[in-house]
């Protein structure tokens, strides 16, 4: 299914409307405007199999240009709104963009300094009002036919990599040569498992450049339900509209639990949630008490999923399995799952070792052809670099990305165990574990975190986390040192960008408080 036909069976019902702004977008809106801007693709000379790249905040053209670039057959590339002009840069570059959409709510430094930087884009266009260099989105677009263009193709997402462990890596898979309402596997898929059907109330709490909120509003659009965007994530403000809007279906990120979680008992308890009857969950490890507590305070309705960007496999487990098999992620559904280790052999049930899927979901890693290599299995099998084991029945349990392992005296540990632990105590707001330089061991185990009250961070606070933590796990995985810091480096999607963290001791002054 495609939106143009709910614009012909329910042409007021609304695809989606921006909770920010309160505007509403019906299906008969998108499929005009859709149209209008495959026309203005066209006009500009994009074909298909081209590149344009997306680089702003949520708001409400932004679906209406994804679902433009579908039925054109481009390729489009959504850029964190986060990135510097630099960064952002970067990536319009590699993806080979030859339009850039921004908008008048970035911060005109970084478009007027991207003109510079990416000498290669041809057209330049801005929503919600113009600076210099950048043609006005909606006069052009309100120039053009809201009649479907007359060679409309199948285009898709080439998104990036989040960059947490190195410099981002587009995603790339071949177009296909499928109408543009044909059955995708993806909409198969939430149906299948999350009950996605015409009508839905689905609230997407997350940025719309990241890959599984742009995929699952697109998927909402394919199945004739209403997105509610957030512009912004507040933990509270999601829980306020969960009532006010009857959601019954939603995607979140761990982080997002935490906040709720953290949120006063007496303000969870105003709001009614019971209208919920699907909240997946995926992007980031979920501690086990976390879950468990959301699963308590929601019912059995929370549903975890492990998938890359890549497209390669694809996990899922609902709350009755999870609580028999706490931690899980769940059964591999697009083919078999593999743990191997380091010579690519096969490892028995319980065993740690590199994850990879042997599934028909083809990619490569855009101009990266070593990264691309290095993913693949001798049996052609891919991995995402996560690290994990299964158990007899089949439920994959993931123990951390392979970059993030902490090497000590020969032993390898796994930071994700103590990160999850200590996110947990009241005082912690966010953390980081991670390795540092140790002139004896190679490296050691330290813990950056975020406290939830500034005004506790000091001597008292790392010796009571490093108590916590010894208390329930063995010693080689507690942290030796806990520093502080005001916010840690997390992408909106939940990610952490270890990496920045990491940075920081390698080379360069370590500091109590940074």
């Amino acid at each position: 299914m495609h939106p143009y036909q709910y614009a012909q069976t329910a042409p007021d019902r609304a695809a989606y409307i921006m909770m920010g702004s309160g505007e509403v977008v019906t299906y008969k809106n998108l499929d005009e405007r859709s149209n209008q801007c495959a026309h203005l693709f066209r006009k500009l000379g994009l074909q298909i199999g081209d590149g344009i790249a997306i680089f702003m905040e949520n708001n409400a053209r932004f679906l209406e240009i994804c679902w433009a670039a579908q039925r054109s057959g481009l390729y489009f590339t959504c850029v964190s709104s986060k990135l510097t002009s630099a960064e952002a840069a970067y990536i319009i570059g590699d993806c080979e963009a030859k339009l850039l959409i921004t908008s008048a709510a970035m911060p005109n430094n970084i478009s007027d300094e991207l003109i510079a930087l990416t000498p290669d884009v041809r057209h330049r266009i801005m929503i919600d009002g113009t600076i210099e260099g950048y043609d006005a989105y909606e006069t052009l677009r309100d120039e053009c036919p809201i009649t479907p263009i007359t060679d409309e193709a199948s285009g898709t997402d080439m998104l990036y990599s989040s960059g947490t462990t190195g410099r981002p890596k587009g995603v790339r898979v071949p177009l296909s040569d499928v109408p543009i309402d044909a059955d995708n596997a993806f909409r198969l898929l939430v149906t299948m498992l999350y009950g996605f059907k015409e009508e839905i109330r689905y609230l997407s709490p997350a940025p719309l450049y990241h890959a599984a909120p742009l995929r699952y509003c697109m998927g909402v659009g394919r199945c004739g339900g209403t997105v509610y965007v957030m512009e912004n994530f507040d933990p509270e403000e999601a829980l306020k509209l969960i009532e006010a809007h009857k959601i019954t279906h939603s995607q979140w990120v761990p982080t997002m639990f935490v906040r709720m979680l953290k949120l006063p008992e007496n303000v969870r308890a105003n709001y009614n949630v019971s209208s919920l009857e699907c909240a997946i969950h995926a992007a980031a490890p979920c501690p086990i008490p976390v879950k468990r507590q959301m699963i308590e305070w929601w019912g059995p309705v929370i549903n975890e999923y492990y998938a890359g960007t890549e497209g390669n496999g694809f996990c899922a487990i609902n709350s009755e399995e999870w609580l028999a098999n706490e931690g899980s992620v769940g059964k591999s559904l697009l083919g078999p799952a593999h743990i191997c280790d380091d010579t690519g052999e096969a490892l028995p049930p319980g065993e740690i070792g590199t994850i990879y899927f042997e599934s028909e979901g083809q990619f490569e890693y855009y101009k990266d052809p070593a990264k691309t290599k290095e993913s693949r299995h001798s049996k052609g099998w891919s991995t995402l670099g996560d690290i994990g084991y299964m158990n007899d029945e089949g439920f994959l349990f993931l123990t951390d990305r392979k970059a993030h392992m902490i090497i000590s005296g020969g032993v390898n540990i796994y930071p994700q165990e103590a990160e999850n632990l200590l996110i947990t105590h009241p005082k912690v707001a966010d953390v980081a574990v991670i390795g540092v330089p140790n002139e004896d061991f190679g490296e050691e185990v330290k813990a950056v975190v975020q406290p939830a009250n500034w005004d506790e961070a000091g001597d008292d606070l790392a010796d009571e986390l490093i108590a916590f933590c010894k208390a329930h796990l063995s010693q080689i995985k507690c942290p030796r040192s806990i520093d502080f810091d005001q916010e840690l480096p997390r992408h909106p999607t939940g990610k952490l960008y270890k990496r920045l963290v990491r940075d920081r001791y390698w080379g360069e002054h370590d500091s109590k408080i940074v």
